[in-house]
């Protein structure tokens, strides 16, 4: 009976050694890769909010490893932020963090909660960063449901307009429970109701037309100014 014979298979050792060496490599430079920090990180549409105040709030300010950064992450923790309303966080090429910000707008300060109000209805007690802010006071209470509507007529004064209004009070009479009195920085009064509430934007126009005089500008029923003696 003839033999069968069985070819051993040589194992070519070298060949495994260079396959371990280039995944042991790969696997060293994947994990360099991922320890790369962040080289930039631009904040983009800040007004009154500083850099060091995103940072610190992102918890970025050790400009932490890039590939490990999740943009949700910092999305969540700045939107918490009653002076933010929202967020673009982007990765760019080269390491480079981009936070494109959206600051939330402060209408006014409301006396009886002594808080500072903003258009999204967020409210903040005053502290080193909102003391700043030229927004008129709000100096009694309003009722609840007009409340929230003064809140969205409020958000519809332009930002020039609104820094020439020092105070507000809810002024109703037995014709319009919607009336307010609005007390300007330059000493006249405008009263107003919410339906009309825009049309303080148009007070510089309407400025232009009263020859100096002080006095009350009366939007609330009709168009007319009375001086004051």
């Amino acid at each position: 009976m003839a033999k069968k014979i069985v070819k051993r298979k040589k194992i070519k050792v070298f060949n495994l050694l260079i396959s371990l060496l280039i995944l042991l490599g790969l696997s060293f430079c994947v994990y360099l890769l991922f320890k790369i920090p962040t080289k930039n990180i631009i904040i983009k549409n800040t007004n009154y909010l500083n850099d060091d105040y995103i940072l610190e709030l992102a918890k970025i300010k050790n400009y932490p490893e890039f590939l490990l950064i999740k943009n949700n992450n910092i999305k969540e923790k700045l939107e918490k932020s009653e002076y933010i309303s929202n967020v673009k966080v982007s990765k760019k090429w080269g390491f480079i963090l981009e936070i494109k910000i959206e600051e939330n707008r402060a209408l006014f300060f409301d006396m009886n909660k002594r808080k500072y109000i903003f258009t999204n209805k967020k409210e903040k007690v005053e502290d080193e960063i909102n003391i700043k802010f030229r927004i008129p006071r709000l100096l009694n209470y309003v009722p609840d449901k007009k409340y929230i509507n003064f809140i969205k007529k409020m958000s519809e004064i332009n930002e020039e307009t609104l820094s020439k209004i020092s105070d507000i009070e809810y002024q109703p009479n037995e014709y319009d429970k919607d009336r307010f009195l609005l007390y300007m920085d330059d000493g006249n009064m405008v009263y107003l109701t919410l339906t009309k509430f825009k049309m303080i934007n148009h007070y510089n126009d309407v400025l232009s037309q009263l020859e100096n005089h002080k006095g009350i500008l009366y939007l609330d029923n009709g168009n007319h100014f009375q001086i004051k003696e």
